[in-house]
């Protein structure tokens, strides 16, 4: 993070989520209330996943986003109940696709249930989502709910066409994280100012917080599974390599070795070989791949934090900040 940015205050995440936890309680409630169906397989997989936990980063954006601006209420709670809904179809969708068996540690629904209903689930959780925000009766929450699912869907037609790419570039690399993880930061976002009443431009600020963020986000994570510890990670390390994703620092990687190393990352990348795991790290290393990242996950958490400047320095906003410092400083 820049020097000017950490003077400023922000919350750790603890503080944050002892800010944001009442209110999370009731999205919890909320989320528990209206995942039931008289369909049993729906009750048991959307529980299993909606259990597994996680942070709830994307409900809590929302909060905080509406607390930063001096609001909250039953509808912040709704629409946060929306986000993670849509958040959890993705994640019953992608494991289908990628073929996962761990998430957060524990066994992908997919893996216990099998991918027909995993997928069905998943649908099920987007209908859902839409029911949730129609009754707030709010033309633009739904115009920006709409735009956004239908980006996140395009996000994951665009991935699927750089598994197994050697080709994959940095430019494509980001065009996928924008459409499949920082669309949604930068609706929470946004849609938390806009419930607070907030005007265009300041909708649009909290807007480009969300998504600067939501790169800053991802790219970390992607350094994650190269770097972290497998049991903090709550997946395979290497799961990326083994599905055919070239993600940043592999990318770095190929661009930046000497041809014949070069070569062999891109026989890797196109055979998903896990197994050439070590050959990836040393190659990675060599060209600095971690760290490259690692600064461009800063460049966009610095970006975050200028979105918020000139705001009142109160509680959300430092916890905005917080966040903003979270995601390219955790270990998980």
């Amino acid at each position: 993070m820049d020097s000017a940015s950490s003077r400023l205050r922000t919350l750790d995440l603890t503080a944050i989520q002892a800010l944001a936890g009442p209110d999370m309680a009731a999205v919890d409630t909320l989320i528990r209330r209206r995942l039931a169906s008289d369909v049993v397989l729906v009750n048991q997989i959307g529980e299993h996943i909606v259990a597994a936990g996680g942070k709830r980063l994307r409900p809590m954006l929302l909060l905080l986003a509406a607390r930063a601006l001096g609001h909250a209420g039953a509808d912040a709670h709704q629409l946060a109940a929306v986000i993670e809904f849509i958040h959890t179809a993705t994640l019953l969708h992608d494991d289908v696709v990628d073929e996962s068996d761990l998430r957060r540690g524990r066994k992908t629904a997919n893996a216990l249930w099998g991918n027909a209903p995993s997928v069905l689930v998943g649908d099920f959780l987007y209908s859902r989502s839409f029911q949730l925000m129609v009754e707030l009766d709010r033309i633009e929450v739904m115009r920006i709910l709409a735009d956004t699912t239908n980006a996140i869907a395009e996000g994951e037609v665009l991935q699927l066409l750089h598994v197994r790419n050697p080709d994959t570039d940095e430019a494509a690399y980001l065009r996928v994280i924008e459409r499949k993880t920082a669309v949604l930061f930068a609706a929470a976002t946004r849609l938390g100012a806009l419930l607070a009443g907030a005007d265009a431009g300041m909708q649009q600020r909290f807007h480009d917080y969300g998504m600067a963020l939501g790169y800053a986000f991802q790219i970390a994570d992607d350094v994650l599974d190269y770097s972290a510890d497998e049991a903090d990670l709550g997946k395979h390390l290497g799961d990326d390599l083994a599905e055919g994703k070239a993600t940043l620092p592999l990318i770095h990687a190929i661009a930046h070795s000497p041809a014949e190393i070069a070569a062999r990352l891109r026989e890797v990348v196109e055979n998903g070989d896990a197994s050439a795991l070590p050959e990836v790290l040393a190659a990675i290393n060599a060209t600095s791949g971690l760290e490259y990242s690692r600064a461009r996950a800063n460049e966009y958490a610095d970006a975050a934090e200028r979105a918020l400047e000139g705001l009142e320095d109160n509680d959300g906003v430092a916890a905005l900040r917080g966040l903003a410092h979270y995601a390219v400083d955790r270990k998980s």
